[in-house]
């Protein structure tokens, strides 16, 4: 052996003590003085005291000064999470766990499988100060925590039978399950059930719930679980929580997927036409094979079909929404409302007008429909969106003097029939034949918001930060998801209906407005944008702004 090879603090035998100490102090839920860690692995305090320089300067180990201990130091963690996240599955599953915690007021945890244990991940502490407080990076058998055997249930029988065979089930208490064939019984009730308990098997007067994570792929990523001493945590409440707690895991992993969508700059193809100063509103008309839709500050509205892109009527006041009507269109704007034709004839409706801001939201005006269905006086000052609904009625979302917002139906004397009241304003509004809903963006708190018909609460079904841009407009594919456009955020996102994040797609240009899915077999997105709202220095990297985007789904 060379001097080099024998000097502690140098070469191999320095890693392996400097490890020697990381073991060591995690397996110390309080930590451990420098002059307890020598003494433990029987080295030299010197040399413990390089060795615990290094491992601090590094982030590996932190020294409490007021304790005068050594702890794990956040680069530890850092590297954990790094090793289990494709994506990160600690941020999938912090969401969950902090509403059970806030649910139950018991410590969550998040555990990972990590050879025959289950590594301890996350944990989000609880309510009360009598609580679990296993410490992150701890270790723990399979065979008796409610992690291990949740995960051990949703393994393929191969990889789990391997796992079984080389554990050694060890009693750790009096309930510890240390038979084979009940352990194999527990699982399959694990199985069935989706969740699995620990009842006092690895602590006396600790009892835990948990359910694995898994993937969109099937595979078990992981399992969440709440734990809490036994005389708060009775049998009667593990089987209460478990369902909670399964449901909870099945939430987390429908956010996993294999790898993060690659960025499709080039996916978003830009059509032949002008560009305009706030494009808005595309339709789809599935008699014409076109798309209809307006620019909102140089009042127009355009049609693009296999023809190209064609103005069908210009007007004077700022468009306000298109809406399908008697097998045309029907151009809300502020001076009133035109109806177009297949072949974009277009006549106003008697009497339309939109009132002033002075007029009060849902006044009856007194007056019939005009021969066309349309409210021949509109009083609904304030409009935000109008958007076709059940039956053909046309409802709307209208602006409050408290800065809140109203939905509801068009009546035919013009006044809305109010159904549903928001704090913040609304700025799209659209129905979902298929689920019978309403679908709304709220850009403010960054949210969409489901409406049911019969109910009169706004649920929230997904959030963006407002980092990410502002959300505008709504569009709905054949596969059941939900996309919507970022302004400022130079992209289009798609949502699950369990309200996942699932696909990003990035324009080259930073303020798209509104969507529509269309196309001969519903299988295209198309993107209007706008132009007058960019700043000069970003226009010059986004010339392309004001123009109408196709892309495919």
């Amino acid at each position: 052996m060379t001097r080099t090879e024998s000097h502690h603090g140098e070469g191999t035998g320095a890693l392996d003590k400097a490890l020697d100490v990381l073991d060591l102090v995690a397996a110390s839920a309080e930590g451990m003085a420098q002059a307890d860690i020598a003494d433990r692995l029987a080295i030299p305090r010197t040399t413990s005291y390089r060795l615990l320089a290094t491992l601090v300067k590094r982030g590996l180990l932190r020294r409490d000064a007021l304790r005068k201990v050594y702890c794990l130091g956040f680069r530890c963690f850092e590297m954990a999470r790094q090793a289990h996240a494709s994506p990160d599955l600690a941020a999938a599953c912090l969401v969950e766990m902090r509403a059970l915690r806030d649910l139950t007021g018991e410590t969550c945890y998040l555990g990972v499988l990590d050879g025959l244990e289950v590594l301890s991940l996350e944990r989000c502490d609880g309510a009360h100060s009598h609580r679990s407080a296993a410490v992150l990076g701890q270790r723990k058998p399979l065979y008796c925590t409610s992690q291990g055997k949740a995960i051990l249930s949703r393994l393929d029988a191969p990889r789990r039978d391997a796992l079984l065979q080389s554990l050694v089930l060890r009693p750790l208490t009096a309930s510890t399950i240390t038979d084979r064939r009940r352990l194999l019984a527990e699982l399959r009730l694990t199985q069935a059930r989706g969740y699995a308990i620990d009842d006092e098997e690895i602590l006396d007067q600790v009892r835990c719930v948990g359910a694995p994570v898994i993937d969109g792929q099937g595979r078990v990523r992981g399992a969440i679980s709440i734990a809490a001493p036994a005389y708060r945590m009775t049998r009667e409440r593990l089987d209460l929580l478990g369902p909670e707690v399964a449901e909870a895991a099945l939430r987390a992993g429908a956010q996993l997927r294999d790898e993060p969508q690659a960025p499709q700059a080039s996916a978003a193809r830009p059509l032949d036409g002008p560009w305009a100063f706030h494009g808005a509103f595309p339709l789809w008309c599935e008699q014409r094979q076109a798309l209809h839709w307006a620019d909102v500050l140089a009042p127009s509205v355009r049609r693009f079909d296999a023809r190209g892109d064609h103005q069908l009527l210009t007007l004077e006041s700022p468009v306000l929404g298109l809406v399908q009507h008697a097998g045309g269109l029907a151009v809300v704007h502020e001076g009133g409302v035109v109806t177009l034709g297949m072949e974009g004839n277009h006549r106003a409706a008697s009497g339309s007008s939109v009132p002033g801001p002075g007029s009060r939201v849902g006044q009856a005006r007194g007056v019939a429909a005009d021969r066309d269905g349309l409210p021949p006086t509109w009083s609904l000052p304030g409009l935000q969106s109008i958007c076709n609904g059940p039956e053909g009625g046309l409802w709307a979302a209208v602006a409050t003097p408290d800065s809140g917002t109203v939905v509801g139906v068009v009546q035919p004397d013009g006044r809305l029939d109010v159904r549903w009241r928001s704090r913040e304003p609304l700025q799209c509004l659209r129905w979902r034949a298929s689920d019978q809903c309403f679908y709304a963006t709220a850009p403010a708190s960054g949210s969409i918001l489901r409406l049911q018909p019969g109910s009169s609460a706004l649920r929230r079904l997904a959030s963006v930060l407002k980092g990410s841009g502002q959300l505008s407009g709504l569009a709905f594919d054949r596969d059941d998801g939900i996309w919507t456009a970022l302004r400022n955020g130079w992209s289009v996102v798609r949502f699950s209906l369990d309200g996942a994040l699932d696909r990003v797609i990035g324009l080259p240009v930073p303020s798209p407005t509104d969507l529509a899915v269309g196309g001969a077999r519903m299988d295209r997105l198309y993107v209007t944008s706008a132009r007058h709202s960019v700043a000069l220095d970003a226009l010059a990297s986004a010339p392309l702004s004001g123009q109408l985007f196709e892309l495919d789904l």
